[in-house]
């Protein structure tokens, strides 16, 4: 079974919209993951997968549900190796 996931730079999107004033720590990462279709891809020296951990471990004071439901889909796309 293929799990199709949304593209990294969708979820990016996503993610400016809710998280107004993110950490300047992820900042770096978020603008990469807008510049990602899947973790697959690169940006500069980083691959896709790498950017996507830095930013999860960059964003825990990005807070609420709509944090919990994408932080959940970033470790999806990890974990299962697709997008």
């Amino acid at each position: 079974m293929t799990h199709t996931h949304r593209s990294l730079s969708s979820i990016a999107r996503e993610i400016r919209a809710d998280w107004t004033r993110p950490n300047y720590a992820a900042v770096p990462y978020l603008r990469a993951l807008s510049c990602l279709d899947s973790i697959h891809g690169a940006y500069g020296l980083d691959s896709g997968r790498d950017i996507v951990a830095r930013f999860l471990s960059n964003a825990g004071s990005w807070r609420g549900e709509t944090a919990r439901r994408i932080k959940a889909e970033l470790r999806a796309i990890l974990a299962g190796g697709a997008a």
